[in-house]
C-alpha cells in the first residue's frame, strides 16, 4: 500500500507522455497530407497547362499527354514530401505557440528537447519513403519519360495529327489539317494538306484519307476524292486536279539517339561508374533524405511564435532558409560535378552546417525559458 502514490504518479506521468506523443504525430500527419496534396495538385495542374500547350503546339501527341504528366509527377514527389513535412512541423508546433500549449506543456514538465522524439516518430518513415523516391523511382519515371519521348517523336508524321488543328511535318515541307477522325475503321475526314513539291507549292482538299502500308513497309498518306491546286500565290499559272485517289509517302522519322541522362540512370550505375557528374547526382539523391531530417528538426526551432515580430514571421524566415538550404544543396552538387570541390565536403559539409545552426537555434530557444520548465525533472 505504500508504494500506490508512487506507482500512480508514474502511470500518470506515462498517460501524460503517451497522450502528448499520440496527439502530436496525429496533428502532424493530418496537416502534412492537406499540404501535400495541395503542392501535388499546384504542380499537377501547372505540368498539365505546360503539356498541353506542347500538345496544342504540335510539340507532343495528345495521347503522351496523360502518362508524361504522371512521370513528371513522380519525379516531383520526393521534394513535395520533404517541403510538406517541414510545414507541417512548422505549422503545428506554431498553432501550439499561439494556443499558449507549450506554456502548458513546459509547466508539465516537457521541454524542448523533448519535442525532439515525436517529431522524429513523424519524420523518419517520411525519410524513408523520400530516401525510396529519389534513389529509385524518381530516376525510373525519368527515363521512362525519355523512352516514351523517343517513342512518340519517332512516330511518322501523320499519326501525331491531332484533329481540329494544324500541324506540320518534321521535315518543314507539309501542312496538316484533320477535321475529324474515325480510331475504329482508320478513317479522316475533311483533309487539308499543303506541301512543297519539286518547287512547287500545292494544297489539296479531300473529304476522306486513310492510310496504307506497304508489303515492303514504306507507309502512304491516300486521299480520296478531293482536289488539288498548284501554282505560285499571285500568278495565273494556277492548276485545278480533281482526283478520286491521290497517295503521298510518308517518311519514316528516326528517333535521334541522344547522350543518356545522368539524372535518369540507376543509383548502382552511378556508384559503380563514378565520374564527377555520375558522383554530383548520386550526392543529390542522398541529399534529399537527409535534408528532410535536418529541416525536421530545424522546425521546432523555427516554430516559435514571437507576439512582436507578427504570426507570419516564423513562417518567411523558415522559407527563406528552406530556399537558401536547397539553393545551396544545388549548387554544391554542381561544384562537385564541375570538379570545384570534392565529393565528401559536397556531400557533408552543406548538411552538417545546417545542422550546426539547427543547434545553435535549439540554444537560443532555450535560453528564452527558464532552466525549470525547459527541462523539467
Amino acid at each position: 500500500m505504500t508504494d500506490y502514490p508512487q506507482s500512480r504518479s508514474i502511470k500518470s506521468k506515462w498517460f501524460r507522455h503517451g497522450h502528448f506523443h499520440r496527439a502530436l504525430v496525429s496533428e502532424f500527419a493530418g496537416n502534412g497530407f492537406l499540404i501535400f496534396a495541395t503542392l501535388l495538385g499546384i504542380v499537377v495542374i501547372s505540368q498539365l497547362i505546360r503539356f498541353l500547350g506542347d500538345a496544342v503546339s504540335g510539340k507532343l501527341a495528345v495521347d503522351g499527354v496523360l502518362a508524361l504528366l504522371g512521370f513528371s509527377a513522380l519525379n516531383y514527389l520526393p521534394v513535395l514530401l520533404s517541403l510538406s513535412m517541414f510545414i507541417s512541423i512548422l505549422l503545428t508546433l506554431s498553432r501550439c505557440y499561439r494556443d499558449s500549449e507549450m506554456v502548458v506543456w513546459f509547466s508539465a514538465g516537457i521541454g524542448l528537447t523533448r519535442w525532439i522524439r515525436p517529431v522524429l516518430w513523424y519524420a523518419l518513415p517520411v525519410v524513408l519513403v523520400v530516401a525510396l523516391l529519389s534513389m529509385v523511382l524518381s530516376p525510373w519515371a525519368l527515363r521512362k519519360s525519355n523512352e516514351y519521348r523517343n517513342k512518340l517523336n519517332s512516330r511518322d508524321e501523320v499519326s501525331t495529327v491531332t484533329p481540329g488543328t494544324f500541324h506540320e511535318s518534321p521535315q518543314m515541307d507539309r501542312v496538316y489539317f484533320v477535321e475529324n477522325a474515325d480510331v475504329k475503321t482508320g478513317l479522316i475526314g475533311r483533309v487539308f494538306v499543303r506541301s512543297i513539291q519539286n518547287g512547287a507549292l500545292g494544297t489539296m482538299v479531300a473529304s476522306h484519307g486513310m492510310q496504307e502500308i506497304m508489303p515492303n513497309g514504306d507507309r502512304f498518306l491516300v486521299l480520296l476524292n478531293g482536289t488539288r491546286y498548284e501554282g505560285t500565290p499571285g500568278q495565273r499559272d494556277y492548276r485545278i486536279v480533281d482526283f478520286k485517289r491521290y497517295a503521298m509517302r510518308i517518311d519514316s522519322v528516326t528517333a535521334k539517339q541522344e547522350l543518356p541522362d545522368v539524372r535518369a540512370l540507376p543509383t548502382p550505375i552511378l556508384w559503380r561508374h563514378p565520374t564527377t557528374w555520375n558522383l554530383s547526382e548520386l550526392e543529390w539523391r542522398l541529399g534529399l533524405p537527409i535534408s528532410a531530417a535536418v529541416l525536421s528538426l530545424m522546425a521546432i526551432t523555427l516554430s516559435y511564435v514571437n507576439p512582436r515580430a507578427g504570426r507570419s514571421f516564423n513562417l518567411v524566415l523558415a522559407l527563406v532558409l528552406y530556399m537558401i538550404y536547397s539553393n545551396m544543396i544545388s549548387v554544391t552538387n554542381a561544384w562537385v560535378g564541375q570538379g570545384k570541390m570534392s565529393p565528401g565536403i559536397g556531400l557533408w559539409g552543406i548538411h552538417a552546417l545546417m545542422l550546426a545552426i539547427t543547434a545553435l537555434l535549439f540554444y537560443k530557444r532555450v535560453t528564452l525559458f527558464s532552466w525549470r520548465k525547459v527541462f523539467g525533472r
